[in-house]
């Protein structure tokens, strides 16, 4: 993945995609070969130091959204500032940062159950961003939003990376390739096909 690139990784259910979008995540180990992460030998580190690397570089965009439920929206943005320890006034200030990008930020007090499932997935992209990843992994992440909301998320990504953030995206949606600048085709476990620049 180039820095200030936007990668699909694109194919069938089950051919490997959300696989390797984990081992990019650093979720899972890579069984061969070398993985390099800011110029880090990934294959290398333990599960401490490959959870340093995932927090301070990585921001993850789930198809689940995965919020906390007992949590406020804003709580939940913040949720990965406070395991990095970062200060508290600095804290709020990127969590409102964050949320005004997504245009959340008139929900802050409320909990996940009182959001639409296009509202979830903007706070879970706020989460993603809060911590200014260099990489931004989404996995599949219109799958569970209607084509109204799909869009709107997808938009929002768009907007993302032309402001500079790398995005690898994984989708068995063929028309979502068209926000990336490069798509990688999987096919049982492997790329049969890479298209883009």
């Amino acid at each position: 993945v180039r820095q200030g690139e936007f990668l699909s990784i694109f194919g069938p259910s089950g051919c490997g995609k959300s696989t390797l979008l984990s081992i990019i995540g650093l979720l899972e180990r890579q069984t061969s070969g070398t993985y390099l992460l800011d110029g880090q030998d990934a294959g290398k580190l333990d599960m401490k130091g490959r959870s340093k690397l995932r927090n301070n570089l990585i921001g993850f965009i789930f198809q689940n959204f995965n919020l906390i439920g007992e949590m406020s929206v804003f709580e939940n943005v913040e949720l990965p500032l406070v395991y990095r320890g970062v200060p508290e006034d600095e804290r709020r200030q990127r969590v409102r940062e964050a949320l005004e990008r997504v245009e959340m930020s008139h929900r802050e007090d409320h909990l996940p159950s009182q959001l639409s499932g296009g509202q979830q997935q903007r706070v879970a992209v706020a989460r993603a961003l809060v911590g200014r990843p260099k990489l931004l992994l989404a996995d599949e992440p219109t799958g569970n939003l209607d084509s109204k909301n799909g869009d709107a998320v997808l938009h929002l990504m768009h907007e993302l990376h032309q402001s500079g953030s790398t995005i690898c995206m994984v989708t068995h949606n063929e028309e979502y390739n068209s926000v990336a600048s490069r798509v990688l085709h999987l096919f049982d476990g492997r790329i049969v096909r890479e298209t883009g620049k």
